[in-house]
């Protein structure tokens, strides 16, 4: 139990974050609003009740009484060894491939009272699963990274339909067609359909053994092919980030060579491979990635890892129709049993090719504060938008983040009931290299400095990125909780300028 004083008020709550397990009594406390240190997922101290994704679910909250100048805290022996509580209160939306966006707005929907029919359809075999572990821990089962069993989905009444890939929509006569004929009326619809990786154009691409991870059969695939055998990953993604975890740890150091390429730089590892991590162009935070003793990539380097910088993909070359080398442009051949692909991702809507739906030059569909198309009851959330991002003074941007497509599920839902909601969620991001735990809040695009407090070399530093004197981003590594005190900062719409970061 965590006990939390407000001003003259005490509050008994659930002690761990229901995300992660992270301990809340680390978190970031501003009036009634309690923020994890880890992930950034912010609670009501009053209700607990999620003000923040990315928990699902809610934490306990307990009988308080002063007496006497002493606190008790009243709970049942059985509450208080429950991992979480999931408040429902006792339109039809429709998605394909599905994921957090689309279970977040239909979880919402039966929390606010909505108690019409829910269908959810994707052309996956699963209900929505924990993507992001696809990559750190890939010898798990499908089953183990479901955000929701499928039996609380049907206690919850939420239909949900797999391998149901839409492939048509009839804004008109508001009816999703599906590719086994059938179709599907609705009253309201929400598309979250989230992204697919971008496929590889080089000669070569079509061999055997290369690969892509998007799903739970993906990741133990290569799993499968890739132990003891030179793996090849392409791409600057998060795929190449967390493989390298992922496959390593139980793994024998071995003395095959695996290859990270991305355009304009390429690395030469034993077996397995880390690949830059995009969020932290600056110079700073490249040089704690690159150059210092204690880095990331070091370590690498120090089990055998080889960094090609400044070089591309040529082509890749197979033997029996399975890729066997990936040859750079500079000449240099690089054997390879197994090649993943991660070069970046597209919006999944060419389905919607043809109709009035309103999307951007590179097919994100187009959505307001509101998740809101431009066609009347049509809703979109997810990695498929552009939306307008506070951060960046209503510019629009594409954020591909669990974090932020639950948030849009959340106000999708919201407004599907007209409760006139506007988005307002301040981006959270994370992610671990070698057991270094990176924290990253808010949007940097379009940063012009950096505020660097801490040391890159001991790996505990805060980074601020700054753009027209304001702070508009921060990331960390052993500074816990600081990235969640500045995404609190940011969401209750506070500035941070350059010299009070200094």
């Amino acid at each position: 139990v965590l006990l939390v004083r407000n001003k003259n008020e005490f509050r008994a709550l659930g002690s761990k974050c229901p995300h992660y397990g992270a301990p809340l009594s680390k978190g970031v406390l501003r009036g009634e609003r309690l923020r994890c240190p880890w992930h950034g997922a912010c609670f009501n101290i009053r209700t607990g009740d999620i003000e923040e994704y990315p928990t699902l679910d809610c934490i306990s909250c307990f009988k308080v009484t002063v007496e006497h100048g002493k606190v008790f805290v009243t709970a049942k022996k059985k509450v208080l060894t429950l991992p979480a509580v999931i408040k429902h209160k006792p339109h039809l939306g429709l998605a394909s491939r599905v994921g957090v966006a689309a279970l977040v707005c239909a979880e919402t929907l039966r929390q606010e009272g909505f108690t019409g029919r829910i269908i959810m359809a994707t052309r996956e075999k699963h209900v929505p699963y924990d993507k992001s572990k696809l990559s750190k821990e890939m010898d798990l089962k499908a089953e183990d990274v479901y955000l929701r069993k499928p039996e609380f989905l049907a206690a919850q009444g939420i239909e949900f339909w797999t391998e149901k890939e839409a492939v048509s929509v009839d804004f008109q006569k508001k009816e999703v067609h599906f590719l086994d004929g059938s179709f599907q009326k609705y009253h309201q619809l929400l598309i979250a359909t989230g992204s697919h990786s971008k496929p590889l154009k080089a000669p070569g691409a079509d061999l055997q053994n290369v690969c892509i991870l998007q799903t739970p059969e993906d990741s133990s695939k290569i799993l499968k092919l890739a132990t003891g055998k030179n793996l090849v990953i392409i791409g600057a993604s998060f795929i190449g980030t967390r493989l390298d975890q992922a496959s390593r740890g139980p793994a024998p150091a071995r003395d095959t060579n695996g290859t990270s390429l991305q355009p304009g730089a390429a690395a030469e590892l034993p077996a397995w491979v880390l690949a830059v991590y995009s969020s932290f162009y600056s110079s700073t935070a490249w040089n704690f990635l690159m150059n210092t003793q204690t880095s990331p990539f070091q370590m690498l380097q120090n089990k055998g890892v080889k960094f090609h910088m400044k070089s591309e993909l040529c082509e890749l070359k197979g033997k029996d129709g399975k890729v066997a080398e990936a040859v750079l442009s500079n000449g240099e051949k690089l054997p390879a049993n197994v090649v993943v692909v991660g070069i970046g991702s597209a919006p999944n809507s060419a389905f919607l090719k043809g109709t009035s739906i309103a999307r951007d030059d590179k097919g994100a569909i187009l959505v307001d504060l509101h998740m809101q198309t431009n066609i009347p009851n049509v809703f979109a959330a997810g990695d498929v938008v552009s939306f307008p991002v506070a951060l960046l003074r209503g510019d629009r941007s594409s954020i591909h983040h669990q974090q932020v497509a639950e948030a849009h599920g959340h106000f999708a839902a919201l407004n599907m009931l007209k409760k006139e909601k506007e988005l307002h969620t301040v981006p959270f991001f994370w992610t671990t290299l070698f057991g270094k735990t990176i924290r990253y809040a808010g949007c940097g695009k379009g940063y012009t400095d950096t505020v660097v407090k801490g040391s890159l070399e001991q790996q505990k530093f805060l980074i601020f990125y700054i753009r027209d004197g304001h702070v508009t981003a921060a990331t960390s590594l052993n500074c816990d909780p600081m990235v969640s005190l500045i995404a609190e900062v940011l969401y209750l719409g506070k500035q941070i300028s350059k010299e009070e970061a200094e």
